[in-house]
């Protein structure tokens, strides 16, 4: 079913990416519930939807490399696999990702396009536009209106707080925070050397939570030396209401 809705979607993705650097698609700005600020804490959530196999790709993933420097920015990439039919599979990308993207789609968040920027689950940026981007990290801040999380080794602690009503999912993302780098030989980026951060390499579904206070087992680590963070998103491909690194 997740392929059949993937390849559904590649009839007018190649007509999007095609036009992703001319488009910015940016909202207005979010109010600061309680005056919560950027911090550490309380990252601004960036996620990047990209691919090896995209040649528009490439300036993004530096951008995202710059917004991994940034400790109030929480900032992924995750690879998507519908562009691997082009001659060079990422070996990265998961059609989980993929489905991910879709979600926001599904929920209002533009049609499929890489490299395509989505910040707190909002907001969307096509392409590589790095003014637009600071702009839209500027004005969203950290998301709003979700509970405290902390999280060690062996448990994710989600607190209470109102649910008003609506379910969310508990996201666990284990990702590569060292640089990597990729000589590509095949399809649309052969003969460059890709330099990336950040990097997920797992995305884990802990469960619901509906504002009671929760714990949530951590999975086994499948590989070593791997940041993580929690995120907490109304259903699937909704608004990430909370947002923390581990």
């Amino acid at each position: 079913m997740l392929r059949k809705r993937l390849r559904m979607t590649l009839v007018f993705s190649v007509t999007v990416v095609a036009l992703a650097e001319f488009a910015v698609l940016a909202g207005m700005k979010l109010p600061h519930f309680g005056g919560t600020r950027p911090s550490a804490d309380h990252p601004v959530l960036v996620e990047l939807f990209d691919s090896q196999g995209c040649s528009k790709c490439p300036p993004a993933e530096i951008e995202l490399n710059a917004l991994a420097d940034r400790p109030e920015v929480l900032a992924l990439s995750f690879a998507v696999t519908y562009w691997d039919r082009l001659g060079w599979k990422d070996p990265y990308g998961s059609d989980w990702y993929a489905a991910r993207q879709l979600d926001y789609a599904d929920n209002g968040k533009g049609r499929l396009a890489t490299p395509e920027f989505v910040i707190n689950g909002r907001r969307v940026v096509i392409g590589s536009d790095r003014p637009t981007l600071d702009d839209v990290i500027d004005k969203a801040g950290p998301p709003q209106a979700g509970p405290d999380i902390s999280a060690d080794a062996t448990y994710v602690h989600v607190a209470a707080a109102p649910a008003e009503g609506w379910a969310a999912t508990i996201w666990l993302v284990r990702y590569d925070s060292r640089t990597i780098r990729t000589q590509v030989s095949a399809g649309e980026n052969s003969g460059r050397t890709l330099v990336q951060r950040n990097v997920v390499r797992e995305l884990i579904d802990l469960g619901r939570w509906t504002g009671d206070n929760t714990l949530y087992a951590v999975p086994r680590v499948h590989l070593p030396g791997l940041a993580s963070a929690v995120l907490v998103q109304r259903g699937r491909g909704g608004p990430i209401v909370s947002a923390h690194k581990i």
